[in-house]
């Protein structure tokens, strides 16, 4: 088990959703884990129902058999504080630059620092240990940018080569980059079967193999429930036995009498319609993710929306699956 799995997507296929539920999976049988937020969005606080979560570390969570899930938003400005002191022990001085809005200036001018301080943060983490020697965290869950940048922000190496070849911070993303091209970390994409997340998802994952950064496994997620079988759709709607179907609409009392009855049958039908060219479209799209050559998991769209309730669902789904 990858000790970093950063989890991306293309906006609306629910990574953050995804990363939560794989964070409680991870979590299980007394395993501690630690999901990462870095867009200051604080979904993982509202999938949760908590708080909005502050720049520390706070358990969230508890999932089966006692293993605890910890949350921590990463807030650029207060982590380049907190790299300030690591590195220069400024101190006092650095909460005065912040004052006067230096911290902010630096991570504009410089947006390469920005995502060097944020994955910096969640390799800390992955690295920490106890007084004892143990990991601080079995595993760290990053629910990182969307797909389309995601390779830009993890290789941050590159990112900061033209802001400095020697020094502290050049140092640090040396190091950033050792935890994140090596096997302790998997870069897993979240999709639809829909063909933009899907061709979205195989650019990033090309991106991600150019830049050497570990790719880990595709998560279809919402993943419809199916209303038909084969056989069904076999039968060609063209030739459907109107007549029939009527008459069965008629005999359960759908329709009221007979007439009536066969006027529900073209919308009934249409609709059929509808799901018969949606089957064809993900059945088109299994196929492209079938090429990429990665381990593929489903999680179901859950009818009743997602609570808290629904993230744990998915967590038992992932778990059975394999993915933790």
């Amino acid at each position: 088990m990858s000790r970093l799995q950063v989890v991306s997507g293309k906006g609306g296929t629910g990574k953050t959703t995804v990363a939560a539920a794989l964070a409680l999976a991870l979590a299980t049988e007394g395993r501690r884990t630690l999901l990462v937020e870095v867009e200051g969005r604080q979904g993982i606080a509202q999938l949760f129902e908590a708080e909005a979560l502050p720049y520390e570390e706070r358990k969230i969570a508890v999932a089966p058999g006692g293993g605890e899930v910890y949350a921590l938003a990463i807030d650029a400005e207060l982590a380049l504080l907190d790299y300030l002191q690591m590195f220069y022990k400024l101190g006092g001085a650095g909460r005065a630059l912040k004052k006067l809005g230096a911290v902010d200036f630096a991570t504009t001018i410089a947006p390469g620092l920005r995502d060097v301080l944020l994955t910096g943060k969640a390799c800390e983490a992955v690295r920490r240990k106890d007084k004892n020697g143990r990991y601080a965290y079995d595993c760290v869950i990053m629910d990182a940018p969307p797909t389309g940048r995601i390779t830009r922000f993890l290789n941050v190496n590159d990112e900061v080569a033209g802001l400095a070849k020697i020094g502290p911070i050049h140092n640090q993303a040396q190091a950033v980059m050792r935890v994140l091209k090596s096997p302790e970390t998997e870069v897993h994409l979240v999709t639809l079967l829909e063909e933009m997340p899907v061709q979205e998802t195989a650019d990033g994952i090309a991106e991600l193999r150019a830049a050497g950064l570990p790719v880990g496994r595709v998560i279809v997620n919402m993943v419809r429930p199916a209303l038909l079988d084969e056989a069904a759709l076999d039968l060609g709607l063209e030739r459907a036995p109107r007549a029939a179907i009527a008459k069965s609409l008629a005999a359960t009392g759908l329709g009221g009498a007979r007439g009536a009855a066969a006027r529900l049958v073209d919308p009934l039908l249409d609709q059929a319609a509808e799901y018969a060219a949606r089957h064809a479209l993900e059945g088109s799209q299994r196929a492209v993710l079938a090429d990429l050559d990665l381990p593929t998991h489903e999680l179901p769209l859950l009818a009743d929306g997602m609570d808290l309730g629904g993230l744990y669902e998915l967590a038992k789904e992932l778990r059975h699956q394999g993915v933790a």
